[in-house]
């Protein structure tokens, strides 16, 4: 570190600063140029702040840190400007953290293999890496041990249902709801005894006497969560009527001829109940009802742990089964995080079931200022999810990067970018009383996709920032690859040093980020235009426009106000397939289809939703929205109405805090009513992790040929993405999600359309039970605490029983399994020299895909299920797994030959070689139709060169490393595109994919180009970015190409045949 000091030319402006006594050092950069300084936006003096302090003339230069001060003059020229950047750490999910680890552990392995030692590879820049992305939506709206439950002892004549009677999507209150069984029962409680109690409130004892109602009319829930109390006078006694839990097991009680349906939970107080309690009051207070309580019931309900509070718990349901089952697909992948985490040093591993990995980052993780060793400087990280924009709505500039940039950064080497135009987005008004952050983002996304912002940082300000939260402008933020911006910043002020304080983070840290950000003048006050920078263009959002929102059915960016949306819907029943048509024959518009669900019989249309989702961390980090939903839930609830029991319903919270505030504000039981019942702490349905739809609802949706939906409060709504069965998709608010889960439909007006009926048969609108802004803001206010974040984040790292009882190898260098179908040591470095090898032109090059605009690297490289007649399935069906352990691929991620099979097979990719949307394509030599990977293994075995031919944005969406190893493990060496989404450009190169970009005016179609010709791609030994590339085509034609390599550093990862061929040969 003294050596770097000493060769830093800027430390001459370090400064000392005190706080509470306490002396920091820091680089004042005002000092170096105040004119330039205060004109530059405030995510730009981030960048400058790394270039000062990094300035080491070998990484970073004073060159790169002069170039950053004359952002300004850059704005006015058309040359790009190329400069380095060293963030302050990275961030990673395990769906590509696994494939980095792999990396490393093999880059350790080529490293010794060339004499080098091993140990150098290890993260050099702190590293967090949370596993959020393998829990799946197997079970939701379950019963708990179905099995236990018939253990209470019924008579064989009654019916009771099993385990293999009830599917694993399913509720037993549905069955109840539908067969009109009494689900609640009267307790007597005798007043004086008070010494037997349960919660304080007395001991229940049955009057024998069922109450006369059924569940249609029993929705109504009073201000106690647990009760409802009626005085019968004179007695001297009170009828307290039980709140039935949502997840009854069977009683099978008798009374007037009709089963009762009586849940554990009915009677004891369930949630978080300790052992002792469980023990003392179950057997007493289930056995007044005639049931004996067999042991293994008694020790199966009380050995269940609460995710949070690390206590044994009751009924924990499809969050229970669902981690269980994660634990089981994956547990040689935690295994191998596991060894990572004690292996490489510099690195935090936050264990599964902990959160989703932005919404930790943004309530743990995030430094916002670093202490390193007394010297104080700007936090900024960099992430191998393109979501890691969220962090921007507190006032850290960070944003998605490929998993091989990522493994870079980690190992110390600084990355190579363009100095980008800055664009500001001023924002001022109020948002109305019905409008929510997430009709904000929506609206935000619209309008910068049709501005055009690809590769630009967005930076907020004005007035109107004061009305958003830091939750709220996360929101914002966490889109910003949906409206194609590199980052989405909201600078530092007083409202981030009270989200600091409300989430726990020390007294300390909060008072020198405070000092530091105001010293640094990085520090904004919204209200002060004097404080505005220059930028290199503006526009401006006025709140009070903003209305309630969804985006859809195939892209984010495609908003519709919920006013407009039925007729929306309708007309893109009828146009023309693409981002807004499904190509319906009109005389198939009114098509339905009726089917058995659970003994009663359904009828779906187009429009009927099948999946609705509370989910992502876009949504679930922000409490406003998440109470905004229960709140919604409790009145729908209150009013009678109920959800449709196919209905995939969901929950899946950011962190354990949202568990906290929905339970301590009382809505829980209200979401858990219609359905949506926690699922799990992860991702989940936004990234198609949404499982198993029922046999009988898939079979309707495809042989009547269905456009039905998904709703969910997530970031992504491509094609394919969130279920195969769901060809319409929808972002939407959580409350919206609530909304139409209960319509059963998006066909509807819910202006002059009720959402269903009350049990007195009143029509109940949405604006019935709509909350305001102000009863939300009521709520958040009296139950967001900073005791919550303590309390959940005090034990983030410690993990559940099982993980902490996995066992993970103890040596520096990985011990490869070669029977392993999830960690297969990958062959990037197989036949690499320690020499670089020459550059070769690509010769003769077939076209092993022809694709069109928007393919997005979920089409390049699913993360959801495998389906069970492709490639990767067979491979793995070959190695003796069943079908149930295929798992995902995005589990699998840490096998290259499972992701080779993986790559395009997405079941909406449409290829223009072929007829129909899928996975297929043409062997141009012999004209056969396969699946793409047979045909590029059949390429490979006649050592032909492959490249794909695409449209516009090419590579947009996720984040995906596989996106761009998968070509490589085809054998894809060019993609000639119209343009390409940032990332994936990034990742192409550094997996020596060359890009080449049609010029201006120019396509694959105005070439006339049919994808089946010979193309020959000559380059050379003197290849410069940026520069022009000629490509022929057949024996006489040729157009050119502009090379997509667009900085010097990129060139040395491509001409090294990739980013980590280029470390290995630097470190051995």
């Amino acid at each position: 570190m003294e050596n770097r000091d000493m060769a830093n030319p800027y430390n001459t402006v370090k400064c000392t600063l005190s706080v509470n006594d306490k002396a920091y050092s820091y680089f004042n950069l005002r000092s170096v140029d105040p004119e330039k300084y205060d004109k530059l936006p405030f995510s730009i003096r981030i960048l400058l702040e790394s270039g000062v302090r990094n300035c080491d003339g070998f990484h970073i230069t004073k060159e790169d840190v002069e170039k950053i001060y004359n952002w300004e003059l850059h704005q006015k020229s058309e040359e790009t400007i190329e400069v380095s950047f060293k963030p302050s750490r990275v961030i990673l999910q395990d769906f590509t953290g696994v494939p980095a680890l792999v990396d490393f552990a093999a880059m350790r392995d080529a490293v010794n293999q060339f004499g080098g030692n091993p140990l150098t590879i290890n993260p050099i820049c702190p590293a967090d890496l949370v596993i959020d992305h393998s829990v799946q939506v197997d079970f939701s709206r379950s019963a708990k041990d179905t099995a236990a439950a018939t253990d209470f002892g019924c008579p064989p004549t009654q019916r009771v249902l099993d385990l293999e009677d009830t599917p694993a999507y399913g509720s037993l209150m549905s069955h109840a709801a539908r067969h009109r069984l009494p689900v609640f029962v009267n307790l007597k409680v005798d007043s004086s005894n008070t010494n037997d109690t349960i919660g304080g409130r007395g001991t229940p004892h049955w009057t024998g006497e069922m109450a006369n109602r059924t569940t249609k009319s029993c929705h109504s829930i009073e201000q106690s969560p647990a009760f409802t109390r009626s005085v019968n006078k004179g007695s001297g006694s009170s009828v307290l009527r039980r709140r039935v839990s949502p997840i009854p097991t069977m009683c099978g009680h008798h009374c007037d001829g009709v089963t009762c349906l009586l849940s554990a939970a009915s009677v004891i107080e369930a949630p978080c109940l300790k052992v002792e309690e469980t023990k003392k009051n179950l057997d007493k207070c289930l056995s007044l009802s005639g049931i004996p309580i067999p042991d293994r019931l008694c020790q199966t309900l009380t050995d269940r742990l609460c995710p949070f509070h690390h206590i044994p718990s009751l009924w924990s349901d499809a969050l229970e089964k669902n981690q269980d089952l994660e634990f089981e697909r994956n547990k040689e992948r935690f295994a191998f995080l596991k060894w990572g985490a004690q292996s490489f040093k510099n690195m935090i591993v936050v264990p599964p079931g902990s959160g989703i990995v932005h919404q930790v980052n943004l309530e743990y993780l995030a430094r916002v200022v670093f202490d390193k060793d007394g010297l104080l400087y700007p936090d900024s990280v960099v992430g191998t999810d393109s979501h890691t924009t969220m962090i921007n709505g507190l006032g850290v500039v960070g944003w998605g990067v490929g998993g091989i940039e990522a493994e870079a950064v980690m190992l110390g080497q600084a990355i190579s970018m363009v100095l980008p135009q800055v664009i500001g987005y001023r924002i001022t008004g109020h948002l109305s009383q019905l409008a929510t952050s997430t009709d904000v983002v929506l609206t935000v996304t619209k309008h910068l996709r049709q501005v055009g912002v690809v590769g630009k940082f967005v930076e907020f300000f004005g007035p109107g920032v004061n009305e958003l939260s830091i939750a709220d402008r996360a929101t914002i933020s966490n889109m910003c690859p949906e409206y194609g911006a590199t980052v989405g910043y909201f600078p530092v002020d007083e409202k981030t040093i009270a989200y600091l304080r409300q989430t726990n983070r020390s007294a300390e840290q909060v008072a020198y980020v405070e000092s530091y950000m105001k010293a640094a003048s990085m520090f904004r006050d919204f209200n002060n235009s004097a404080q505005d920078p220059v930028f290199t263009q503006i526009y401006e959002l006025d709140l009070s426009t903003v209305v309630p929102s969804l985006s859809g059915p195939k892209r984010p960016q495609d908003r519709i106000a919920q006013s407009d949306f039925k007729l929306d819907f309708s007309q893109c029943l009828s146009s023309k397939v693409g981002f807004k048509g499904f190509g319906i024959a009109e005389e198939k518009l009114n098509a339905s289809a009726s089917f058995e669900y659970e003994g009663s019989t359904y009828t779906l249309r187009h429009g009927s939703v099948v999946i609705a989702a509370i989910t992502s961390c876009t949504n679930t980090s922000n409490p406003s929205v998440m109470l905004g939903a229960g709140l919604l839930a409790k009145k729908a609830v209150e009013a009678g109405l109920e959800v449709a029991p196919y209905i995939k319903t969901s929950l899946s919270p950011g962190s354990g805090v949202v568990t906290y505030y929905l339970k301590e504000s009382g809505v829980i039981p209200a979401l858990e009513k219609l359905g949506f019942n926690i699922v799990g702490y992860g991702c989940m349905t936004c990234i198609g992790n949404s499982g198993p739809l029922p046999e009988s609802v898939v079979e309707a949706i495809e042989k009547n040929d269905l456009v039905c939906c998904g709703i969910l409060s997530g970031n992504r709504n491509f094609e394919g993405r969130i279920h195969p069965n769901t060809r319409a998709n929808y972002l939407a608010s959580p409350l919206l999600v609530v909304a139409y889960a209960i319509a059963g439909t998006v066909d509807i007006d819910f202006e002059i359309q009720p959402l269903g009926y009350s049990p007195d048969n009143r029509p109940v609108f949405l604006r019935d039970i709509y909350p305001t802004r102000k009863e939300i803001q009521a709520v958040e206010q009296q139950f967001v605490i900073p005791a919550m974040f303590q309390q959940v984040y005090s034990r983030i790292t410690k993990g559940s029983d099982s993980w902490n009882k996995l066992e993970a190898p103890q040596y520096d260098l990985y011990p490869w399994n070669e029977s392993s179908t999830y960690i297969k040591k990958p062959p990037f470095f197989d036949d690499m020299t320690k020499d670089i090898p020459s550059i070769q032109s690509i010769k003769e090059a077939h076209a092993l895909l022809f694709l069109g605009d928007s393919v997005t690297t979920d089409h390049i490289s699913p993360a959801g299920s495998i389906a069970r007649n492709s490639p990767a399935a067979r491979y793995l069906a070959a190695r003796g797994l069943s079908p149930r352990e295929f798992n995902s691929y995005g589990a699998r991620r840490g096998n290259d030959e499972i992701m080779a099979r993986g790559t395009f097979a997405n079941i909406r990719l449409i290829n223009n070689l072929v007829s129909k949307p899928g996975p297929r394509t043409i062997h141009i030599p012999s004209g056969e139709e396969m699946d793409i990977f047979d045909a590029a293994e059949r390429y490979r075995k006649d050592k032909c060169n492959l490249i794909v031919l695409a449209g516009k944005e090419y590579g947009t969406g996720s984040s995906r490393d596989w996106a761009a190893k998968g070509p490589w493990k085809l054998g894809i060496t060019a993609v000639i595109a119209e343009s390409f989404e940032r990332i994936h450009r990034s990742n192409l190169v550094g997996m020596g994919i060359l890009p080449l970009q049609f010029l201006e005016g120019q396509q694959a179609k105005s070439l006339g180009l049919t994808g089946r010709e010979k193309f020959t791609i000559n380059i050379h030994a003197d290849i410069k970015p940026g520069q022009l590339v000629e490509v022929q085509v057949g024996e006489s034609g040729s157009f050119q190409t502009q090379l997509r390599i667009d900085t010097e550093v990129e060139l040395a990862y491509f001409i090294n045949r990739g980013i980590l061929n280029y470390m290995v040969r630097k470190l051995a």
